[in-house]
Formats: structure tokens, sequence, C-alpha cells
């Protein structure tokens, strides 16, 4: 059963993303000319994108591995054109569409297949390993942390995903934003303390087995994300 705050900040972001978020988000994820600050977001999540890949080999042959918050699928089609079999997961539906329109062929014998919904319903199988990038920054500590439990319970090896940490700058930022006119244009950044986050997680009876990784954190301008790499021993 989910968690009841997983579930409801879940219905929230899905309200946010097909309602008010799309337009901005193909800019973001396009190859236009945009903004000052959306061109940190750019270059920051294409920093991020590139650190979660370098903790994966090369050849991803025989993974199957699930991108939970696909967005566009970017990283989805990394993971595939190394080999794996990805399945990615949003919650919303007219992103997953746009997705699907622009999805290349995949190379290496890998495979990528994006669908619309809930990244933690079971029907999705088991895998290999999890990705997340710039999904769970969205909930709040408790939601989080069932979230990544949710996802442990399926997966074999390992989970790399992204966490935003309760900085100054950041903190700032999500204030701000709740100031501005139309503020349900904000993406509601939920800032943590991640490494109490992470402890708290570690200790629940349903992580047994369960160690991290030596995080990494990228920060340009307006992004501030930190990657976060849990193993399974």
């Amino acid at each position: 059963m989910q968690d009841a705050a997983y579930i409801k900040r879940r219905d929230e972001i899905q309200h946010y993303f097909d309602r008010t978020a799309l337009e901005a988000w193909k800019r973001l994820t396009s190859t236009e000319k945009v903004s000052g600050v959306r061109a940190t977001v750019r270059a920051g999540r294409a920093e991020m994108r590139a650190e979660i890949l370098s903790r994966f080999p090369q050849d991803l042959k025989g993974w199957r591995i699930l991108d939970a918050g696909c967005g566009g699928g970017p990283l989805a089609i990394e993971l595939g054109h190394r080999g794996a079999e990805v399945l990615g997961v949003d919650l919303s539906p007219q992103m997953v569409s746009h997705a699907n329109e622009a999805l290349p062929e995949i190379q290496n014998g890998g495979s990528v297949h994006l669908i619309a919904g809930d990244m933690l319903a079971p029907d999705h199988g088991e895998f290999d390993a999890v990705v997340s990038m710039d999904a769970l920054i969205h909930y709040d500590a408790e939601a989080a942390k069932a979230a990544i439990a949710g996802l442990a319970a399926r997966t074999r090896r390992k989970m790399v995903f992204t966490l935003a940490p309760r900085t100054r700058p950041l903190v700032a930022m999500k204030a701000v934003g709740k100031i501005f006119p139309r503020s349900d244009r904000s993406p509601a950044i939920q800032p943590v303390a991640i490494g109490k986050l992470i402890a708290e997680t570690l200790a629940r009876p349903d992580m047994a087995g369960w160690r991290s990784e030596a995080p990494s954190r990228v920060s340009r301008g307006f992004y501030i994300s930190e990657a976060q790499e849990l193993v399974r021993s």
C-alpha cells in the first residue's frame, strides 16, 4: 500500500505538469535559445545527467532499468543505447506523448519504452537498477523516503536518484517562487536535509541490505541538485 503523503503529492505534480508546465518544459529540454535562468537549469540538468550515467557501466546488456519520472526521456535513451531494456515512467501523459514523438532508434540491442503512470506501481515488475533524475525533488522528506523504499523493494542492484539539498540559496529561491503571482508555474521543489533523509531511509527494516555510495552535487545558478547512489549488498 502506497504512503498517503506520496499519493497526495503525486497527484499535485501530475496536475502541475499536465495543466501548467508542459510548454515551458518543452522549451527547456529543446535546443532553442532560452532565458538566462532556464539556460542555467538546462546546463545543470545536462551535467547531472552525465553524473548519473557515469555511475553505470558502458555495457548494460542484460540490465532492466526503470527511469522513474522520465520526463522527455533523455536519460532513458542514453541507457538504452548502452544496451539496457529501459522502462520510463512519468506522471504526465502529455509529457510522455511528446517524448514518444521524438524517440530515436535505440542502438546496441537496447530498448526504451516510455509510459504514463505511477513510478511505484508494482505491475511495472522488477529491475536491476532504478534512475530518477529530479523527480523526488518535488516530494518532502517523508514522501521521498517512502518512495525510495518502494522502489528499492523491486530493485536488484542499485538506485541512482537526485534530491534537492536544503541550502540557503535553494530555500530562498523556493520562498521567492511562492511570492510571485501565478505561483503554480513553480515546480515546487522540496529542499531536504539529505544526510538525515538517507540515514533514516537506510534504517528502515525494509531497506536491509542497502548501503549508500558517495554523493555528488551539481550547482549551476538556479539548478542545485545532489545525486545519491544506493547499492544492494
